[in-house]
């Protein structure tokens, strides 16, 4: 009897923990065709990486502010054949 509401708890409080991650690319990460090597992403500097398939405007990457503090690179790359 006891047990049921307990589980219960329990998974909601696995439910509201938050949760984090970090992505690290290594040597040699492409993203369609373009080199992404060594760049971290978190919480705080994001990462977009958006593929075209014909020329973007404007090609390349910015750095754009959130309204939470935290930054995203935005990249609009061609796709590299």
């Amino acid at each position: 009897m006891l047990l049921r509401p307990l589980v219960c708890l329990l998974a909601l409080g696995l439910l509201a923990a938050s949760a984090q991650a970090e992505v690290r690319f290594g040597d040699h990460v492409r993203i369609g065709g373009h080199d992404v090597s060594h760049q971290t992403f978190n919480r705080h500097r994001r990462g977009l990486f958006i593929l075209h398939e014909n020329k973007p405007n404007p090609e390349g990457c910015v750095w754009r502010r959130n309204g939470d503090g935290s930054k995203t690179k935005v990249c609009h790359y061609q796709v590299r054949r």
